[in-house]
């Protein structure tokens, strides 16, 4: 099983001279009990099917595995809970990182996030200025959070 590190911030600017060739996702998530997030994506051409364990700091468990498009989108009509993320994923290289910016729509339009993932938890991240808060640790940021709970219901989005 692979481990997961990364860290997710919101993009405090505007970043659209970074945004350049995106990649159009749409996820929702499998109804689980026991602390696991069941991920159905959709992104471009291929499908995922993803589970990921409970987060531990920076690191979590994750399995992937490729599955049929007919079946990932059966999967989202029929037995994904709540609602759909949809985004568009660019990404973008900072001190020799790998930055995912992904820009939310829908019900999440507006809210623009960026995740780096690392690879070991200690890992120094050069932030880009673009970068604003750190919410790697705030669940309501989590995209299954974000499904249940999008941020055009909130009151006070932070």
């Amino acid at each position: 099983m692979a481990v997961e590190i990364e860290r997710r911030f919101l993009v405090r600017r505007d970043i659209r001279p970074l945004c350049r060739n995106g990649l159009s996702i749409v996820q929702g998530y499998l109804p689980s009990d026991d602390g696991r997030t069941v991920r159905v994506r959709v992104a471009g051409p291929d499908a995922t099917l993803t589970v990921k364990g409970p987060r531990r700091g920076l690191c979590r468990e994750e399995v992937e595995h490729q599955i049929p498009l007919d079946l990932a989108l059966g999967l989202l009509r029929h037995s994904c809970r709540r609602g759909l993320i949809e985004k568009t994923r660019y990404l973008a290289h900072h001190h020799g990182l790998c930055w995912e910016i992904d820009v939310f729509g829908g019900e999440n339009a507006g809210l623009v996030i960026a995740e780096v993932e690392l690879s070991h938890p200690d890992q120094v991240v050069p932030l880009p200025d673009w970068v604003g808060a750190e919410i790697t640790h705030r669940a309501a940021y989590s995209n299954s959070a974000l499904s249940r709970s999008p941020i055009r219901h909130w009151v006070n989005a932070a």
